[in-house]
């Protein structure tokens, strides 16, 4: 088991971020390096990666890629103690609207993808002071959202597979949590809206949505990331953080 005491702050800390280039998983990225973390972040387009995070390219659909991945970090900083599953795919329609192959493929890289990356990483976790895996799930996990059946499914699974992991794994010393976002002012939701007949009245009747009065900034997941993955959460584990402007419990 391994002694969370012995690590007090980030210094030295090693971060795998998967999906790290864009979005939150840049955000993500940024939040640890201000920590002092070194951050490895894992990406398709690992040349988009900012500096000083290294970029390492991974495909998490595929088990291999996730091996070479997590033992490339390891060679180039000789451990691992956090791992951020934040690489995923959004998907769209009722349950009429998408065939086999896109359930397969959506759950394949959203479920399975972190499946593979915690599973490789984990004989690394088990070595640290201050392990700690943070999944990115979503508030549509256990809310009812027109067209977005798939997507909430694979994040539903998320939800679980995060307080199963961390039942799994708490007495070996490994903290396991998850953030859940409201609606996240990434260049995907600027795609989307782009799409409406009026894109400023489709984003106006977003912000309106949430009980803060606007979306959620990459920024903010990020930060919530840091902390679940840092010691400065380490009595925290088994938690799924929402992130969401109050969309999921509140009612204005």
């Amino acid at each position: 088991m391994a002694a969370n005491s012995e690590a007090q702050t980030s210094d030295s800390l090693v971060a795998v971020v998967s999906g790290g280039a864009s979005g939150i998983g840049a955000a993500a990225t940024a939040a640890l390096l201000a920590r002092g973390v070194r951050v490895a972040a894992l990406d398709l387009k690992p040349d988009e990666v900012a500096a000083p995070a290294v970029g390492i390219a991974c495909d998490v659909s595929d088990d291999t890629s996730v091996r070479d991945a997590v033992a490339d970090v390891a060679e180039r900083f000789g451990r691992i103690d956090i791992v951020v599953n934040n690489a995923g795919i959004a998907a769209q329609g009722t349950v009429a609207d998408n065939d086999d192959d896109e359930w397969l493929r959506v759950l394949n890289v959203n479920v399975v993808g972190m499946v593979r990356l915690a599973r490789a990483a984990l004989p690394h976790l088990r070595k640290s002071p201050a392990a700690a895996i943070v999944n990115t799930c979503s508030v549509f996990a256990s809310m009812g959202v027109p067209r977005r059946v798939l997507y909430s499914t694979s994040k539903g699974a998320v939800h679980s597979l995060t307080l199963s992991m961390a039942a799994d794994h708490v007495r070996e010393g490994i903290r396991v949590n998850a953030v859940a976002p409201g609606a996240v002012d990434t260049p995907w939701i600027q795609r989307i809206l782009a799409q409406a007949a009026d894109p400023q009245e489709a984003r106006d009747a977003l912000n309106d949505r949430h009980p803060l009065g606007r979306l959620a900034r990459p920024e903010e997941v990020g930060e919530a990331i840091a902390f679940l993955a840092t010691p400065a959460s380490s009595g925290t584990t088994g938690t799924v953080l929402a992130v969401d402007g109050g969309i999921h419990d509140l009612r204005l």
